[in-house]
């Protein structure tokens, strides 16, 4: 006696070839992506807008600019607060936006090791 399933389930070499076109084209999706999103540049203010990071979505900081009136000699530690603040803020703008434009790409599946 054979069992049958119904259409759709299980399947045979023809599932697992589309299952495997479909993974190969969420990669060169992803890879297209991931250039696209390289490029980019954002321009992140902290302090009230006293210091402004331009990092690109390569994660590299591409220039900061210091307001005169946050230096002050006797009181470093705001400016380097303040520095501090911007860079994080910088990389987490880029660290999101990018992972929201991913997650379009591969629908939310999270597989370790390949995204």
């Amino acid at each position: 006696m054979k069992v049958r399933l119904p259409q759709g389930m299980g399947g045979g070499p023809q599932n697992m070839n589309a299952m495997i076109r479909q993974a190969q084209k969420m990669q060169e999706d992803m890879e297209k992506l991931q250039a696209e999103l390289e490029e980019k540049e954002y321009t992140v203010k902290a302090g009230g807008g006293v210091v402004t990071v331009v990092i690109g979505g390569d994660k590299v900081v591409k220039s900061v600019d210091i307001d005169p009136a946050i230096v002050d000699p006797d009181d470093i530690e705001t400016l380097q607060d303040v520095l501090v603040a911007a860079f994080n803020e910088a990389y987490k703008t880029v660290e999101t936006t990018n992972s929201e434009a991913m997650s379009k790409v591969t629908g939310n599946v999270s597989m370790p090791g390949l995204f």
